[in-house]
């Protein structure tokens, strides 16, 4: 498809005058177009949860995720990427965000390698890609090189291959297992996919990550039970969410996050169960690591 085919490259007829509106009319045609982003991505939702459970499919296996993309794509991937860490307590690289250019690109535009289908395939060679993994290759167009050659390296080893576009009926569709359109429609400022397109790409790893974090065990209710707390905010945030998952005192959470080493999964299952870290740690092994499960197993 040529780019002048593409939804995210056509004129959008409500912003013609953008260039004629006081700042307040320009920010607020703006937030219009953007109250249309979580509209689109809804018709996606189940491409999205497609998605989500062969991600969490393949981390129950031991497997890696691989974000991949150029430009505001990349830089999307690689800052979901590195969030899940401290968020969830994974290791840093149990998601990988690979953007061409590398890590230089993230700070200065590299936007001519995307269209380097080589770099793409020795960028992931490098990262470790292997059988099983998963790759999500972003690209706002649907037609980056350097995405879809992302996407046929992991076909052609035995890993799992999803598209994120926001244009239907990609090059990237015809060569993915599962393709996530949110179609936003034309940009504000012409062929800009920074606003409504990356807006789009992040609402959706936002849901990926999160989604396959829930479903391995790193969220009780909606508490991040697996956070680090690697500092004195992420410590005080333990303590509240070992109060707010079981009802117990300051002081009472503030003990058990001590005894446990510092594990808020292991202090919530230590104060819901009334047992010790030595316990709540077994049971938590015993049952993949949910703190509903280990509760469920302790109270049998």
């Amino acid at each position: 498809m040529q780019l002048d085919q593409l939804v995210t490259e056509a004129i959008n007829e409500r912003t013609r005058n953008l260039d004629e509106l006081s700042t307040l009319e320009l920010v607020s045609t703006i937030n219009a177009e953007d109250k249309q982003v979580a509209l689109a991505v809804e018709k996606a939702l189940p491409q999205i949860a497609a998605a989500t459970d062969l991600i969490a499919g393949a981390l129950r296996r031991g497997n890696r995720v691989f974000y991949v993309g150029a430009g505001t794509s990349g830089r999307l991937g690689v800052l979901d990427a590195s969030e899940l860490p401290p968020t969830f307590g994974v290791s840093p690289d149990l998601f990988v965000g690979i953007i061409a250019g590398g890590h230089g690109a993230l700070v200065k535009s590299s936007e001519g390698l995307e269209d380097v289908k080589e770099e793409a395939r020795k960028d992931l060679a490098v990262a470790g890609l292997r059988s099983g993994d998963v790759v999500v290759a972003l690209a706002a167009s649907g037609r980056t090189p350097y995405a879809i050659a992302a996407l046929e390296m992991a076909l052609e080893i035995g890993a799992h291959a999803v598209a994120v576009t926001c244009n239907p009926d990609s090059e990237m569709a015809r060569v993915a297992e599962v393709t996530i359109a949110a179609v936003v429609g034309p940009e504000p400022v012409s062929g800009s996919t920074r606003m409504k397109a990356g807006t789009a790409q992040k609402m959706i790893l936002n849901m990926l990550s999160t989604g396959a974090m829930v479903k391995s065990g790193k969220v009780y209710g909606n508490l991040m039970v697996d956070v680090r707390p690697t500092n004195l905010k992420l410590e005080e945030r333990a303590r509240r969410i070992i109060m707010r998952a079981t009802g117990v005192e300051y002081p009472v959470a503030s003990r058990a996050l001590l005894d446990s080493g510092n594990d808020v999964k292991t202090s919530v299952v230590m104060c819901l169960c009334r047992v010790d870290a030595a316990a709540a740690q077994r049971a938590l092994q015993q049952t993949g690591g949910f703190v509903r499960k280990a509760v469920a197993l302790l109270q049998r």
